[in-house]
C-alpha cells in the first residue's frame, strides 16, 4: 500500500461524440478468470483480461499463492495452475488496493484450504465491512480474524476438509455467492446457495465451463438453489474475455445525453444478470441499438450502438437492481438531464460499495444543480429535459472510481466544468477512459 499523489481533472461540456471504441474486458470475468485458471491442473490462456489495477491484484495473490501466472507481449495471459486444493501458503500479506471483488471470492478460496492468508487493502477497501463474507466462510469452518467491524486487514485460516453447507444470503450478493462456491470447490460433498434474487451468474458459467460438478435449479418462485459438488477438478481453458458492461455504462450514457452523439461500442458482454441498465434507459427513450448478437465463450455480447435521445423519467423497478448494481452512479446522471422525475428504491447495497454511492452522489449530483432527494433506500431526482446542468463545483470522488467516472460524464453536460478531486482510482477497472473519451471528442 504505496502513498500517491491525487490527480484533480475537470471535464466540460462536450462537443457530439462520435466513432466506435473498444471498452477493456469484464471485471467481473477477468477476476474469476484468472482464479479458475490458477485452480486448474495444466496451461491456460486469456485474451482480453482487464488489466486494471484491481485484477492486477487478483493475479498477484494467484502468484503468491502458487500459480504460475504470465503476460506475453501480445496481450496474452498464460496460467499455469496448482489445481483444487493445491494453493501454497503465501509469504506475505495479500494487498488487494481497492478491490472488493478480489478479496471476497479470494476470502472463499483460502477457507478450504490448509493455509492461512492475511488481506490487507487501500484506506477505502479498509473501510468495506466484510461481515457478509466472513458469516458463511467461518460456518464452513474457516477461522477468520477481522478488524473492527469486520474490515481489513484480516486474516483467514483455512479448514482443510471444509464442511458442506447450504447458506441463503441475507442480502442479494454475487461476491456472497461466489465465495461460497469457491470454497466449495475444496470442500467435500455438496456445497449450496439459495438466492432469492438472481444475481450475475459470471461464477456459475465458468466453474461449468472448467469442469465443476455445478447445477442450478430454480423454481417456481423464482428461487435459484447453486449446489456444486467439492473436491473437483478444474480442466485448463482458453477464454476471450467479453468487453465490460459497467465500463460500457459511461459510455452508453454520455452518447444519450450529450447532443449530437453517435457512438458504436464494440464487443459488451450483455449477460441478462448485468444488462439491466439498457433495459432501463431503452425505458426512458434511450436509442440503444444491439448489433450482431453472440456469443463468446458462454457470454451473450453484441455491438452497441447509442445516438443521443431525449430521455424521460421512470420509477426503475427495485427487482431490477442486482443486474444493475454497479451501474446506479451512472443511471443518476441519466435521470438528472431527462424530462421529469426517477425514482429509485431498495437500493441499500448501494451504501457499502467503495463509498456510501446515495449519498455521494445526492452530495455531488445536487453540487452541481441537480435536484435531488436522498431517501433510505434510494433517490429521487427531478431532471432539466435535457438543458445542460449548471456544473462549476468540485467534486469529491471518495477514491471511487464509478463516482469519478460519473462526475466526468455529468461534465460533459454542464454550463460550467466539474471538477473531480482525483481521478486516479479509475484506474482500478477503467485505466483508458479519459483515452477513449478524447476519442470520442475529436
Amino acid at each position: 500500500m504505496t502513498d500517491r499523489t491525487a490527480t484533480p481533472r475537470s471535464f466540460a461540456a462536450s462537443v457530439p461524440l462520435s466513432g466506435r471504441i473498444a471498452i477493456p474486458g469484464d471485471k467481473s470475468i477477468s477476476h474469476r478468470s484468472l482464479m479458475l485458471t490458477a485452480l486448474a491442473v495444466g496451461e491456460s490462456r486469456v485474451t482480453g483480461l482487464l488489466e486494471g489495477h484491481d485484477v492486477l491484484a487478483t493475479a498477484a495473490a494467484m502468484r503468491a499463492m502458487g500459480a504460475t501466472i504470465e503476460r506475453r507481449d501480445d496481450g496474452e495471459w498464460r496460467i499455469h495452475g496448482v489445481g483444487v486444493g493445491g494453493l501454497l501458503q503465501p509469504r506475505q500479506a495479500l494487498d488487494m488496493g481497492n478491490s472488493g471483488t478480489s478479496t471476497r471470492l479470494l476470502m472463499g478460496l483460502v477457507a478450504s484450504h490448509p493455509i492461512t492468508a492475511t488481506f490487507v487493502g487501500d484506506a477505502s477497501l479498509s473501510g468495506r465491512p466484510m461481515g457478509r463474507v466472513i458469516d458463511p466462510l467461518a460456518q464452513m469452518g474457516a477461522d477468520i480474524g477481522a478488524s473492527p467491524g469486520g474490515r481489513l486487514p484480516l486474516m483467514v485460516r483455512g479448514l482443510a476438509p471444509a464442511i458442506p453447507i447450504s447458506y441463503r444470503p441475507p442480502v442479494a450478493s454475487a461476491q456472497v455467492k461466489s465465495a461460497v462456491l469457491l470454497a466449495g470447490l475444496n470442500t467435500p460433498g455438496i456445497t449450496e446457495v439459495i438466492e432469492p434474487v438472481p444475481t450475475r451468474d459470471h461464477s456459475e458459467r465458468m466453474l461449468r465451463g472448467f469442469g465443476a460438478d455445478l447445477t442450478v435449479e430454480t423454481d417456481t418462485s423464482g428461487i435459484r438453489r447453486i449446489r456444486i459438488v467439492g473436491e473437483a477438478e478444474l480442466k485448463p481453458q482458453t477464454i476471450i474475455v467479453p468487453g465490460d458492461p459497467s465500463s460500457a455504462a459511461f459510455f452508453i450514457v454520455a452518447a444519450l445525453i450529450v447532443p449530437g452523439s453517435d457512438v458504436t461500442i464494440t464487443n459488451v458482454g450483455l449477460n441478462p444478470t448485468r444488462a439491466g441498465l439498457i433495459e432501463v434507459l431503452r425505458q426512458m427513450g434511450g436509442d440503444i441499438e444491439l448489433i450482431d448478437p453472440r456469443e463468446v465463450g458462454g457470454e451473450p455480447v453484441a455491438d452497441l450502438r447509442v445516438r443521443h435521445s431525449a430521455l424521460k423519467g421512470v420509477d426503475v423497478d427495485p427487482a431490477i437492481a442486482p443486474s444493475m448494481i454497479d451501474e446506479f452512479p451512472i443511471l443518476f446522471v441519466a435521470a438528472a438531464l431527462a424530462g421529469g422525475r426517477t425514482v429509485t428504491t431498495g437500493l441499500d447495497e448501494l451504501r457499502v460499495k467503495e463509498s456510501d454511492r446515495l449519498a455521494v452522489m445526492a452530495t455531488g449530483l445536487t453540487a452541481i444543480g441537480a435536484r435531488v432527494t436522498e431517501t433510505e433506500d434510494g433517490l429521487v431526482i427531478d431532471g432539466t429535459g435535457g438543458d445542460p446542468l449548471p456544473g462549476g463545483a468540485g467534486i469529491a470522488g471518495h477514491l471511487d472510481h464509478r463516482i469519478c467516472m460519473s462526475f466526468a460524464v455529468a461534465g460533459l453536460v454542464s454550463r460550467s466544468p466539474v471538477t473531480i478531486d482525483d481521478m486516479a482510482p479509475v484506474a482500478t477497472s477503467f485505466p483508458n477512459f479519459e483515452a477513449l473519451l478524447g476519442e470520442l471528442q475529436s
